[in-house]
């Protein structure tokens, strides 16, 4: 028995008439696209390189709109159930060619159709676990990317607050360093002269009193001595 006509399949459908182009071409890539899901299709479409992968793409997303916004049909469940490009009108034109003769063109077009349709439970309940599994796996990546920028973050905040006590404490030493050096200074400039000799200043008040100390002691025992010849 045969299958349905073209004009009979069901779906809902989108279809560009008189493209410039011959029917084998656009057949190529529809052969790409077809009983696919949506997604893949324009996954498949963006990555062909081929003329007509971005006029056949415009023709999908045509048909997914009249599904979703004139049939009510949801985006997410839809595939690419029939795909096919017909023959066009063919405009012929000639070339000179040698001897006299004329060389014939042919400029060919074709009509390209696609239809979309609802995919079966069984079909979508696969689908929908592949999606999920690939969302677990994105946000399993996700998850540990981010964690792996904390603990670089972390790791770098470590090293940079290791790195500013390692400078306070090299700058504190540096001023008690310092501080040393000038007391030094300090002290050289209290203890020495102008031209570097050391000061006796202390030393020779010191022999005076005791110099002092000792005309008054003998004054004492004169005195003491004249009061016993006295006697």
């Amino acid at each position: 028995m045969p299958g349905p006509k073209t004009n009979e399949r069901p779906g809902t459908r989108a279809t560009l008439r008189y493209f410039h182009m011959s029917a084998s071409k656009a057949r190529v890539v529809l052969d790409l696209i077809r009983d696919e899901d949506v997604d893949t299709a324009r996954e498949i479409l963006a990555g062909t390189t081929r003329e007509a992968a971005d006029v056949i793409g415009k023709v999908l997303a045509s048909a997914v709109a009249n599904a979703v916004n004139n049939d009510g049909l949801s985006a997410d469940e839809l595939y690419v159930s029939a795909a096919f490009a017909d023959e066009g009108p063919t405009l012929k034109r000639f070339t000179p060619r040698a001897r006299g003769r004329a060389g014939q063109i042919r400029k060919r077009s074709c009509h390209i159709t696609v239809i979309v349709s609802v995919m079966d439970e069984d079909r979508l309940l696969i689908l929908r676990a592949a999606r999920n599994a690939q969302a677990a796996a994105s946000r399993t990546r996700r998850v540990a990317s981010s964690r792996r920028r904390a603990d670089q973050t972390a790791s770098l905040n470590k090293r940079e607050a290791t790195a500013a006590a390692a400078a306070a404490a090299a700058e504190e030493t540096e001023l008690e360093a310092n501080a040393a050096n000038q007391a030094g200074q300090d002290f050289d400039e209290e203890n020495f002269d102008e031209d570097g000799n050391e000061e006796v200043v202390d030393s020779v008040e010191t022999s005076e009193e005791s110099d002092d100390v000792e005309s008054e002691e003998n004054e004492e025992e004169v005195s003491d001595d004249t009061t016993e010849e006295t006697n």
